[in-house]
């Protein structure tokens, strides 16, 4: 045996570079300054959050009672608004005697958007739990039938018309958004010149100038009696809206795909409309699914804007629900605060099913 080998000590093992401490290490604590900085920040938001718990919590007020309210008023919060005001906030001006028919109208209208959530759902019957969905709200919320008596579309309001709002407006802009965006691309001059003028005459007016426009100059230009009800103007008005916006999305999803996947579409037969829906389209709206769930999430909040027109949503059923009554006006952060909560949810859990379809692409691609 060789006297001068002498073995080499082990080695300390890397430092991990993936998980929750490299990630930690990397991003917070890099340097002293940094370290210091992320101490700090670390310190204010625990302020601020146990400053929040003294005052939406431990020293809040969840009984309807405006006087206790007003005697916590600046200590604690009065989450009592919300119980006292909750229904006319989620419901509206509904009659207060046919509530059940505005919840069992917005649970049959949700039931084929979850549905729809679902790869395992898209069956041809999707299409008929859809107009089933939208018969039984419209002829609930409506009523004149089935011994329902009649509720004007002026009285509707709160979350149903909110989620009535967003989903038949998404609904409709998206393949009138495809077919624009089509048009957008066309050879064809007039279709093409068509499609510009309309994107940019949208795009270039805000949506309470376009909802001015579909409610109140409409009715001007149509026959004495002939106008549609509100309800349909605001839906045609924030369904074009819309679209325009969603048309230069995917018109982007378009572009991404080069001209030989159009090229080998042709090469086995397809005509132009199957190369489109069998090859061209499934990639483009693939690549833009973030930019397509960002503009219904935008879509979803700028319902809030039908208040000009006299429609009151989830927003406007607030305003109208502490306007009227000086003794809870006061608390309308509280009232605020709950609305947004509701808002957030929506819109995190269409963020989140986003993300779920952006890994589901990323896994069919890597096959």
């Amino acid at each position: 045996m060789d006297q001068g080998f002498h073995p080499i000590a082990a080695r300390p093992a890397p430092a991990r570079i993936s998980g929750r401490m490299a990630w930690l290490r990397h991003n917070l604590f890099a340097s002293i300054p940094n370290a210091l900085a992320t101490l700090l920040l670390l310190a204010i938001l625990g302020w601020l959050a146990l400053k929040g718990v003294r005052w939406g919590l431990l020293q809040a007020v969840f009984v309807p009672d405006a006087d206790r309210c007003q005697a916590a008023r600046g200590i604690g919060a009065c989450w009592g608004v919300v119980v006292e005001k909750g229904t006319f906030i989620l419901l509206g001006r509904y009659p207060q005697t046919q509530l059940w028919r505005p919840l069992v109208a917005t649970l049959s209208l949700l039931i084929p958007v979850l549905a729809s959530c679902s790869s395992r759902c898209w069956k041809p019957w999707l299409a008929l739990l859809w107009a089933t969905g939208l018969g039984v709200f419209f002829a609930l919320m409506a009523g004149g039938t089935l011994g329902l008596s009649k509720v004007p579309t002026d009285q509707w309001g709160g979350l149903p018309l909110t989620i009535l709002l967003s989903v038949v407006s998404m609904g409709l802009a998206f393949p009138i958004a495809v077919l624009v965006a089509l048009g957008r691309r066309s050879t064809m001059p007039a279709i093409r010149s068509l499609c510009i003028v309309y994107i940019e005459l949208i795009r270039g007016v805000p949506l309470i100038s376009v909802l001015f426009m579909a409610s109140f100059m409409l009715p001007l230009l149509m026959p004495v009696g002939k106008s549609p009800d509100v309800l349909i103007r605001v839906i045609v008005g924030i369904t074009l809206f819309a679209a325009a916006y969603m048309a230069e999305i995917v018109r982007a999803g378009l572009q991404t795909i080069g001209h030989g996947q159009a090229e080998a579409a042709a090469s086995i037969g397809l005509r132009w409309w199957q190369a489109q829906r069998k090859v061209i389209l499934p990639q483009a709206l693939a690549a833009v699914v973030p930019s397509i769930m960002n503009n219904f999430i935008a879509l979803f909040k700028d319902t809030s804007l039908v208040t000009i027109v006299s429609l009151y949503e989830l927003t406007g059923a607030l305003s109208l629900a502490l306007g009227s009554d000086p003794n809870w006006r006061p608390f309308k952060i509280e009232a605020y605060l709950f609305i947004a909560a509701i808002y957030f949810t929506c819109c995190f859990a269409m963020s989140r099913y986003s993300l779920g379809v952006e890994r589901r692409l990323r896994r069919s691609r890597a096959r």
